[in-house]
């Protein structure tokens, strides 16, 4: 069957579709975009002090989780309904859903991350005089991002997919083709607008994750390398004759004193404790030892 009578027999994978609608397609796939990338951001936005006041009082901290977890196990549908008397039937109300539905993995992420970082990490930076505003913004945050960009994700894949369910407003991007679609049984528009919420995702997760590994150099490296390379490498620049004048980020210098430069609390984080290893009992070390009065 040619490609223009693909319509006409309603088949689901059809080419004179995607050429004839494809205005209709583009218009549709912006509108969620736009839809989707407002609640993320308004949702980070709003995040973001809620767990830091989660975390100051940690009294207040489950509230706080306990009611974005509520919000959280309202239907769809039902939140959309309860927006409607404030929002009217507009975008707005598709906004402040997906918004609402983001808090509950955006607030755990951040505060997870946030308590994640070592206090002697956040000793270090004190005593290297950051205050209370650099010490977040330049350590915490820095060493969070793994956890924070990992909700980021979570809540991005999960907006594209709610966002179709806005189509009960007239507002819905892709989901507006996917409900006309089945209420006329348009099989190649249903199948074509949900192809591309499927792609949407794939691409937002992988751009996301493409963001993360760019901002967080320093945990690539780190987990990149052998655990047998890391340690040769510690090895040569912190324990040989005629090294650097510091070791590596410990601020000590080769013969055990205080190095030129302080300590990073960066590299302290990520360092590795060393560990000896001890003597079999019956080598020949051990055996010199125990006859040594």
């Amino acid at each position: 069957m040619s490609a223009s009578n693909c319509l006409t027999a309603n088949e689901w994978i059809c080419g004179e579709y995607l050429r004839t609608r494809r205005d209709e397609l583009i218009d549709a796939t912006l509108q969620h975009l736009a839809i989707t990338g407002t609640s993320v951001v308004i949702a980070v936005l709003l995040a973001f002090p809620l767990a830091l006041f989660a975390r100051r009082y940690r009294r207040a901290s489950g509230t706080v989780l306990t009611l974005t977890t509520v919000v959280y196990t309202i239907p769809t549908l039902a939140m959309y309904a309860l927006l409607l008397p404030l929002f009217g039937i507009s975008a707005s109300v598709v906004v402040c859903g997906l918004v609402l539905y983001s808090l509950t993995v955006l607030v755990r992420n951040m505060l997870a991350g946030l308590d994640g970082v070592s206090e002697d990490v956040r000793e270090a930076a004190r005593g290297m005089g950051y205050g209370p505003g650099r010490l977040l913004f330049q350590v915490e945050l820095p060493l969070a991002l793994p956890a924070l960009m990992a909700g980021v994700r979570i809540a991005t894949v999960s907006a594209v997919s709610l966002t179709t369910v806005g189509a009960i407003v007239g507002h819905g991007g892709l989901g507006n083709l996917i409900y006309s679609g089945m209420d006329s049984l348009f099989k190649a528009q249903v199948l074509t607008a949900s192809v591309l919420c499927v792609v949407l995702a794939v691409i937002a997760d992988v751009l996301l994750l493409t963001l993360q590994r760019a901002l967080t150099p320093w945990a690539r490296a780190r987990d990149g390398g052998s655990p047998r390379r890391r340690g040769a490498k510690g090895r040569g620049e912190g324990g040989g004759e005629g090294g650097g004048e510091g070791s590596d980020g410990d601020g000590t210098g080769p013969d055990g004193g205080p190095g030129d430069g302080p300590a990073d609390p960066h590299r302290a984080a990520a360092a590795h404790p060393t560990t000896t290893r001890p003597t079999p009992v019956g080598a020949p070390g051990a055996q010199q030892e125990a006859s040594q009065p």
